[in-house]
């Protein structure tokens, strides 16, 4: 009996052959690292929702940020947790406010070693938890809040931020950061676009993560979970308004809308893999359901196929440990 003269399966014979022709490859320099700082506080917080991940305080932040370095990442982005908010979210424009104060602890602590990036949004700060300012009957007002959006993108530029990630979904919010910068001679600090941002029910960790004060949702400012082409327009919107990179969030949920904005647009593409979908993982897996660290390294490269130049991931230190193996 004569076999198949085609068999795919030699190029699976062993493992250094299945590394040599991978299409698709994680790489640690295309992993960012989301952390969060707390003000007020000595010791690390544990995110109970999050297991391993935790409210730095801004010691144990730059101790987080030099293994980051060490480990060849290719950036760590900050969110801020205030002790005290209010309407406007006025600590997110403070130069003495807890994510502007990191952010330069951080760049002292690690220079040019790795890119320091800031989320650049007020729900952490205000009382309400919307990322806007609101109008006096309640709506957020889109045009008010670009105003702050501008100040803010000055505040963490003066701090020494090398890229402003702005995910309020506000109109506009990439002409008015762009022009602000410009405007106040920070022309080289790029802005990565949270551009492609669904209302999605993978963010219940992360406000646990940030204390978040969200009553109701963000649904008239982020986008329709079933609207694939209003994403890919939000991502070109954002690029001929200047965005260095743009971004899409959710990723595991939204990859069909990650291949399409990949193709659409011409610079890098990041994809979050956010707190919801970290927390699935970590919880099925303490389970002893699913294999942890090959489940972490899947869900990296999956995202990676689906054309993430860049990865926000919590396991980003863990993956390049893993990787490095």
């Amino acid at each position: 009996m004569t076999g198949p003269v085609i068999r795919p399966r030699r190029l699976r014979t062993t493992a250094a052959l299945r590394r040599m022709v991978a299409e698709t490859s994680v790489e640690a320099r295309q992993l960012v690292l989301p952390l969060f700082v707390r003000e007020g506080i000595d010791e690390p917080v544990p995110i109970s929702s999050m297991p391993g991940v935790v409210q730095h305080s801004r010691s144990s932040l730059l101790a987080a940020v030099g293994e980051a370095a060490e480990l060849g990442l290719g950036g760590v982005i900050l969110f801020g947790v205030p002790e005290t908010k209010d309407a406007v979210g006025s600590g997110a424009v403070d130069p003495a406010g807890i994510l502007n104060v990191a952010i330069t602890d951080v760049v002292a602590e690690v220079g040019d070693a790795i890119t320091v990036i800031g989320d650049l949004c007020i729900d952490e700060f205000t009382d309400h938890g919307h990322c806007g300012v609101l109008t006096p009957d309640g709506r957020v007002d889109n045009d008010g809040t670009l105003e702050v959006y501008a100040e803010m993108a000055r505040a963490m530029a003066a701090a020494g931020a090398d890229m402003v990630a702005p995910s309020g979904m506000m109109d506009g919010q990439v002409a008015a950061i762009r022009g602000a910068l410009d405007g106040a001679a920070h022309t080289d600090v790029s802005i990565m676009a949270y551009s492609t941002k669904y209302a999605s029910a993978f963010y219940g960790p992360f406000r646990e993560a940030v204390d978040s004060s969200l009553t109701g949702d963000r649904r008239t400012y982020q986008q329709d979970g079933g609207n694939a082409v209003e994403g890919v327009r939000e991502a070109l919107l954002d690029v001929a308004q200047g965005a260095d990179l743009v971004m899409v969030k959710p990723a595991l949920a939204y990859l069909d809308v990650l291949r399409r904005v990949r193709d659409a647009v011409d610079v890098p593409v990041a994809a979050y893999n956010v707190s919801g979908e970290y927390a699935m993982l970590e919880a099925a897996a303490a389970q002893g359901w699913i294999d942890r660290e090959a489940a972490i390294l899947e869900t990296l490269t999956s995202i990676r196929r689906a054309g993430a130049d860049v990865v926000l991931t919590y396991w980003a230190a863990e993956a390049a440990r893993l990787l490095a193996r």
